[in-house]
């Protein structure tokens, strides 16, 4: 069960936190291979890793998380190529998140599930923003395994509350809630696909063009199977609310770029600022933002301060 925050942190054995970020480290410097390889359709098993430049392979010495980047200062050892501080963010990104996991939820299966959920996530939020891909070999595991998961560590129960009976089935009461977390589950990975795509299609019938692929259906399939119905939409509305302020302060920039360029051709600034509405007009209509990084960012969201923000919320009602 979810610990109280207020208390998670008197618990905290420093053995136990060092070792769990020290894992949160190696499987960064795992998702980092993910990252590359996945949309590229390679294996992430073989070959080993290798510098992509001058193609050498990298000694194991020269593959330890976030130590050997700094040893080498972001570069390879055989060609000096410049190695991105991204793998360095990502491997930290990845130990902190799941250090903030055990200093939330304890030493549970609760930080199991949500540290696995967590870096599937970042592995979806970083491969989208780079390649406007969700692979499968990543959502697509990860619905299995939040379904399971259900089985294990309750999911925030909503369907009990559309369904009080369930409770009563003739089964002990801890296989009663088991199958309920089960069901919330279900129905999240249903819900969350469900919206997705019902909003990808009238985004194409309405735009002609497409605004969400498949990839973010079952993005969404996977945030549903570990977060239920109750989170999965607070990660929809939060999501929307924040992508939509991401294009519209993208089109704001790109406007005032587009004005100052149309200010030095045209000696009209009422017709420079409106042909660089224009030109702003049309980079919003085609430019693909992706969708994924926000729906990761705020599913991160949902399941450390979700319940908290429902509750507050509700309160104000």
């Amino acid at each position: 069960m979810r610990r109280d925050l207020g208390s998670a942190t008197n618990h905290l054995d420093p053995l136990f936190a060092a070792t769990i970020f020290l894992f949160g480290l190696a499987f960064g410097s795992f998702l980092n291979v993910c990252i590359y390889r996945l949309p590229l359709g390679l294996s992430v098993v073989t070959p080993r890793s290798a510098c992509p430049q001058c193609k050498q392979p990298i000694a194991f010495y020269d593959n330890l998380p976030v130590l050997s980047w700094l040893l080498l200062r972001g570069r390879c050892r055989n060609c000096k190529t410049v190695i991105s501080p991204r793998y360095l963010f990502i491997e930290v990104l990845t130990g902190v998140l799941f250090l903030a996991c055990y200093w939330y939820f304890g030493l549970t299966l609760a930080t199991l599930k949500y540290c696995v959920f967590g870096f599937l996530l970042l592995g979806l939020i970083f491969t989208d923003a780079e390649t406007k891909l969700l692979p499968d070999k990543l959502t697509l595991p990860g619905i299995v395994l939040g379904l399971v998961f259900s089985l294990l560590v309750p999911v925030n129960d909503l369907a009990s509350q559309f369904l009080p009976g369930i409770v009563d089935l003739p089964f002990s009461n801890d296989i009663s809630m088991r199958l309920v977390s089960l069901l919330d589950s279900l129905l999240g990975a249903v819900v969350g696909a469900s919206f997705i795509y019902g909003a990808g299609a009238i985004y194409l019938r309405w735009r002609h063009v497409e605004g969400m692929g498949f990839g973010d259906v079952k993005l969404m399939a996977m945030v549903g199977a570990f977060l239920g119905i109750k989170l999965t939409v607070f990660t929809i509305f939060t999501a929307s609310v924040v992508g939509s302020l991401f294009g519209l302060i993208t089109v704001f920039i790109v406007w005032l770029k587009r004005t100052q360029r149309f200010m030095r051709r045209l000696a009209n600034a009422r017709a420079a600022r409106r042909r660089a509405w224009q030109s702003a007009q049309m980079v919003y209509r085609y430019y693909q933002i992706p969708f994924g990084v926000f729906l990761g960012s705020m599913a991160v969201l949902a399941f450390f301060f979700g319940n908290q923000f429902l509750r507050w919320y509700g309160r104000l009602w």
